[in-house]
């Protein structure tokens, strides 16, 4: 079964096509600057004698930009595919199902309006997460296509977690609660590192700190998501590239009334100026930042010196909220790859079990814990996480026909 996985953005489409008979990658990809007239495409099949292919030009809207990558999976000399038959179906990256999709879904035309409904929570991203579904209808007719909401894990937050202190109508009426995002990825890690211990992950209480430009922490509990720092949208909870996580929420009407702008601009500060890029006066990518810090610029050591304060703070209350801690995994870009941060974060942590090997944490290693506590770096796969959820839909349907 080849599963092709759709993440669609306002401006650009990433794209793998998978193999779910052994879960290979047979090609990925994506398409950047969608409108424009310098759009790029970069593809990289995996086949043997394939090769990459990386093309500048016009790409005028999402018709056009998934039609050519229909093509380019075709195409005569390093395409995957003979047919547009041999793929099987569609998994959809949707970033918000709202309290309508606890899990993923078959698309049809009843859930196509329910993740319209979701546009209210979501107003950047489900609209071209729709646009994708509907441009696929119309260019590969009857396949089965799938979504898959990045809120869905967090179903399971318990009432005392995801409610907030403000009047009960804003709730009950309007929805207006916690959320939580990054859930595919949250939810593959959490299971991996379940398979890496040899346990059943019901038994077992694990902390997935997901650090990437994006950043979130959550609590699982029995493999079900307990507790996360992302809230209603993804502001909320740690410092970000660009986001500026918690803060005193009167400091939107301070700033506002203070610089004399309008809700609209301070919005726009808080999700795309503060955070690292707003510490740092400019920069919000971690590899710059920590060449910084490791040259001595104490504004930059400073930044990150926060980003780690308050991921450390989530640890321990999310210890708390678990009432122990099994397993503590790093993944995502920051989280992955920063030895630098995980030492900061780590040191400290005896209290909670947690040891780990500095050798092994400045190589990146799968498993850098030495003490009770586990202490993993796992590469998150969010695509194959979808494909796996599209594989459990339309595998029923396949035996069906």
């Amino acid at each position: 079964m080849n599963i092709l996985v759709l993440n669609c953005g306002s401006s650009s489409i990433k794209f793998q096509l998978i193999n779910m008979d052994d879960e290979s990658v047979v090609a990925k990809g994506q398409i950047e600057r969608i409108g424009a007239t310098d759009a790029i495409l970069k593809y990289k099949p995996v086949m043997v004698g394939k090769k990459n292919i990386t093309q500048i030009r016009e790409i005028q809207d999402h018709n056009v930009a998934i039609s050519l990558v229909i093509n380019t999976l075709l195409d005569k000399n390093n395409g995957v595919i003979q047919d547009k038959s041999d793929i099987d179906g569609i998994g959809h990256r949707i970033v918000h199902g709202g309290e309508e999709f606890v899990k993923s879904v078959l698309i049809t035309e009843e859930v196509k309006e329910g993740v319209k409904r979701c546009i209210q929570f979501a107003p950047l991203h489900n609209p071209h997460n729709i646009k994708g579904i509907e441009v696929c209808e119309e260019q590969l007719p009857g396949l089965p296509q799938v979504g898959v909401f990045d809120t869905a894990f967090h179903h399971t937050l318990p009432k005392k977690a995801h409610i907030y202190a403000i009047p009960w109508d804003f709730y009950k009426k309007d929805r207006i609660r916690r959320y939580g995002f990054h859930g595919t990825s949250h939810a593959y890690v959490a299971k991996k590192s379940a398979e890496y211990v040899n346990r059943p992950i019901e038994e077992l209480k694990i902390i997935t700190c997901h650090l990437g430009n994006g950043s979130s922490v959550t609590a699982v509990d029995g493999g079900k998501s307990v507790e996360t720092s992302m809230g209603f949208t993804p502001l909320e909870g740690l410092v970000m590239g660009t986001r500026c996580g918690d803060i005193d929420p009167a400091l939107i009407v301070h700033i506002a009334r203070l610089k004399n702008l309008p809700i609209a601009q301070v919005d726009a500060l808080l999700n795309k100026k503060s955070g690292m890029f707003g510490l740092t006066k400019g920069k919000s990518d971690f590899r710059d930042i920590e060449d910084e810090a490791m040259a001595g610029n104490k504004r930059f050591i400073l930044a990150l010196d926060i980003f780690c304060h308050r991921l450390k703070k989530y640890i321990g209350a999310y210890t708390a909220v678990l009432g122990g801690l099994d397993i503590l995994v790093f993944t995502a870009g920051i989280g992955e790859k920063s030895a630098y941060c995980r030492n900061i974060i780590l040191s400290g942590l005896d209290y909670l079990g947690i040891n780990f090997d500095h050798e092994k944490n400045e190589h990146n290693e799968f498993d850098i814990g030495t003490g009770p506590t586990k202490v993993l770096v796992i590469p998150t796969n969010e695509e194959l996480a979808i494909a796996q959820d599209a594989k459990k839909i339309l595998e029923p349907l396949q035996v069906a026909i």
